[in-house]
Parts: structure tokens; C-alpha cells; sequence
């Protein structure tokens, strides 16, 4: 999947994206919007692409707190945001049996919309797979 690569993007993470994107059908996600931010529990029936969730996600608020980003080639602008604002968020995650909690908060309004978005894109991805990455891809240039 040549999408899955980035600029800054080593081949550990493309391949943990990869496992994902080919098993989304395995993976599971409930988001909470919060006034702040966002609360999110995933979790996989398969214990391989939950190994790759738990990295990807762990990797990437390390990413975001220091300003690393991979620059995806699908990777939607959200990210950018997301990315160039690092500081202005708190993440806290835990690894429990629900799942992989995630907590991320903001004081900055910008920000957290970002986060509500970027959640919405990720459940969609986990909905629809590709056809959601290439949905808002096609959208994006369409505007």
C-alpha cells in the first residue's frame, strides 16, 4: 500500500497501518465527543492488529507532543493541525480490557475541533476501510 508511506515515516509504522487497514473488520471503536476534546475506546478481536493499534496510537501522541509529523501520503489535513499544535494537548492512554482508552484534551477551540474531526476520520476509516481514505482524498480535491 504506497499510500501508508510518508516523508517522515518510517517502515515500521506504514506496515502497522498496513496490518490495520487490511483488518479493519476486526477493530472496534467508540468515540466521545467532550467539550475539551475527545475520549476514545478501540479494541480488535485479533491480538496481532490490536499489537499494531496500541503502537500506532501510542506512536503517534509521542509524534504529535513532539511536533514529528510522519506526513502520511493519505494522511488527511487534520493532521497538519493536529501536528503543529503538540502542546496545546494533554493525551492520557491506557491499555485495559475495553480496549485502548484514549484521552486527549485542549484548552484551544482550534484544536479541539481537530480532534472531533480526526476521531470522525478514523471511525470511518475503521467503517470503510480504504474506500473512506479515498473518499475524503477525492473530496479534498474536488474543493
Amino acid at each position: 500500500m504506497p499510500g501508508l508511506r510518508g516523508a517522515n515515516a518510517s517502515q515500521a509504522e506504514s506496515d502497522e497501518l498496513a496490518v490495520m487497514f487490511e483488518n479493519v473488520d476486526t477493530i472496534t471503536r467508540e468515540v466521545t465527543n467532550l467539550p475539551n476534546g475527545i475520549r476514545t475506546v478501540t479494541r480488535s478481536s485479533d491480538e496481532d492488529v490490536m499489537a499494531a493499534r496500541v503502537s500506532h496510537i501510542v506512536g503517534m501522541v509521542d509524534r504529535v507532543e513532539r511536533g514529528d509529523n510522519p506526513k502520511i501520503f493519505i494522511q488527511s489535513p487534520t493532521l497538519d493541525i493536529l501536528f503543529a499544535n503538540g502542546a496545546e494537548m494533554h493525551s492520557q492512554i491506557n491499555v485495559a480490557d475495553e480496549g485502548i482508552v484514549v484521552v486527549r484534551t485542549s484548552t484551544d477551540p482550534e484544536v479541539v475541533a481537530a480532534l472531533h474531526i480526526h476521531a470522525a476520520e478514523v471511525s470511518d476509516m475503521v467503517d470503510h476501510g480504504m474506500q473512506a481514505v479515498h473518499e475524503a482524498m477525492a473530496q479534498r480535491a474536488g474543493n
